[in-house]
């Protein structure tokens, strides 16, 4: 497992935007950085940091993934056929953890990560404490009978703040998921707007 450094929010703050669209999101209030000169942070960007920045956005709304892990990504989506940047959001988006975010189970992509790594999930009856296990079209995920009355999954199913993708089919009555098909971009449903072609262009240089 690969540990979180800095508190998540912080990384709203850096990015000025509310990247998980969560109502606590401190970017909801204050527009500019973190730290005593974030204020004065407003000077215009190089390519490069347009591109720099797009990547730390897409990294970090998967938990801020490690910078080793999330190339590792990139560098498969470039190997596979088709567009590197589609394959880089359908690889990401077929992480367990970020199946069990997209079903619901938990409210942030934070809490799925811990909580796959506590053996609170099964994929397939089998139980999975990997979060980067990587899940296929027709897999089942499902909480784990003694999980399934923990208040953190109690809440996050009634939560109003985002829906269930298309490509995810929850059932909250026997807490189960299926994970259907790898999305594409316009499938995923950020918050935010995600620019996965810059990225591209950034380990392109």
């Amino acid at each position: 497992m690969s540990k979180r450094h800095g508190v998540k929010y912080k990384i709203d703050r850096r990015m000025g935007e509310n990247i998980w669209g969560r109502p606590k999101s401190p970017a909801n209030r204050r527009e500019y950085g973190p730290g005593q000169h974030g204020q004065r942070r407003k000077g215009k960007l190089s390519d490069f940091g347009i591109q720099l920045r797009a990547k730390q956005k897409l990294k970090g709304y998967y938990g801020n993934i490690s910078e080793k892990q999330f190339h590792k990504i990139y560098v498969e989506a470039a190997r596979l056929k088709g567009d590197t940047s589609e394959n880089l959001i359908g690889l990401l988006e077929r992480r367990l953890d970020a199946v069990v975010y997209r079903a619901k189970f938990v409210p942030t992509v934070f809490a799925a990560r811990q909580f796959i790594n506590h053996g609170h999930v099964k994929v397939n009856g089998r139980r999975v404490n990997i979060a980067s296990y990587r899940c296929k079209p027709g897999d089942v995920i499902e909480v784990r009978e003694k999980s399934k009355q923990l208040a953190i999954v109690l809440e996050s199913v009634q939560l109003a703040e985002r829906d269930v993708p298309d490509y995810v089919v929850a059932d909250h009555s026997k807490m189960t998921a299926t994970f259907t098909q790898v999305p594409q971009l316009a499938d995923v449903p950020y918050p935010v707007q995600m620019e996965p072609n810059l990225i591209v262009e950034f380990y392109s240089r």
